[in-house]
């Protein structure tokens, strides 16, 4: 769990795009921080490496109280919702900005359920939740982190994830020696009718 600068957070609601951007970039780089040991590590293996990408694309995932998600998403213009499954018992739209900063703001729909937001918001508060790694196949890659890494994930295979992706986690320690939570997400099938 990433403790952020409870401002920084605020700031994502702010009139002003300068502080809204600034405010995105720490809690950006808050998080990225946090997962970089186990990825630098992960990224030595080069079929891990192939399915990231040459310059792999990553989110933030911020969970935020169902009252500054609706704060942040009207601060910022309210950015599309993305389809996240029922059964994950969650809300979440997508913040970019320059420089590749690009924030994943989560709530649950439910404040007392059961879902994982929801228990992350119960036990640490707001703060980043999870990063976020595009991969181009979920499966083969959490196959690489177990027989080479000895990295369980979350899930026996991947999961249906937000607009149709396919996902799975995977908990490691942090930079800072406490747990950070990575997702790997595995775009939608372009379908073409």
């Amino acid at each position: 769990m990433v403790r952020l600068n409870e401002e920084w957070i605020a700031a994502l609601s702010s009139s002003e795009e300068g502080t809204r951007a600034a405010a995105a970039g720490q809690i950006y780089a808050a998080g990225r921080m946090r997962a970089e040991p186990a990825i630098q590590r992960w990224l030595q293996n080069a079929d891990f490496a192939r399915l990231l990408g040459n310059d792999p694309e990553v989110n933030v995932g911020l969970a935020s109280r169902p009252e500054t998600f609706a704060q942040i998403r009207e601060a910022n213009g309210w950015p599309r919702l993305a389809e996240v499954p029922p059964e994950q018992d969650a809300s979440e739209f997508t913040l970019r900005f320059e420089g590749a900063t690009t924030l994943d703001v989560l709530t649950s729909r439910d404040p007392e359920g059961s879902g994982a937001i929801a228990k992350f918001l119960s036990k640490f508060g707001e703060g980043v939740q999870q990063v976020e790694f595009r991969c181009s196949d979920v499966n083969r890659a959490a196959a690489i982190l177990r027989d080479q890494f000895a990295v369980v994930s979350i899930y026996p295979e991947a999961r249906p994830g937000a607009d149709g992706t396919r996902v799975n986690f995977f908990l490691v320690d942090g930079a800072d020696g406490e747990k950070v939570l990575i997702e790997l997400y595995e775009p939608a099938a372009i379908r073409f009718e």
